[in-house]
């Protein structure tokens, strides 16, 4: 399985939502990732984050996965890792219906 990351961030950022990011595919989803797992499985995981004008984060995490195409977006939080767990509960919320 071949997986490309691209995390659209502030420098100040960056670390941060890497971090959170890896801990989420390695820990929270690595079971729902596992069918996954295929040689020949392309995925792509693009993460954008922003300050807005309230000086809140957005993001939005557009995933597509073996032909499966998953997008979350939110907005107006005040703590980053708390965004970033949310959309991944979502993805994983998703996953788990399948």
């Amino acid at each position: 399985m071949e997986l490309q990351v691209t995390i659209h961030a502030e420098e100040e950022q960056r670390e941060v939502v890497e971090r959170i990011i890896w801990e989420n595919l390695n820990n929270k989803l690595s079971s729902y990732l596992n069918k996954f797992d295929k040689n020949d499985a392309e995925w792509k995981l693009d993460f954008n984050v922003e300050k807005n004008k309230k000086w809140l984060f957005n993001a939005k995490l557009q995933i597509n996965i073996d032909g499966k195409s998953f997008r979350y977006e939110r907005e107006d939080y005040k703590k980053l890792d708390d965004l970033i767990n949310n959309l991944f509960d979502h993805f994983k919320e998703e996953l788990s219906k399948k």
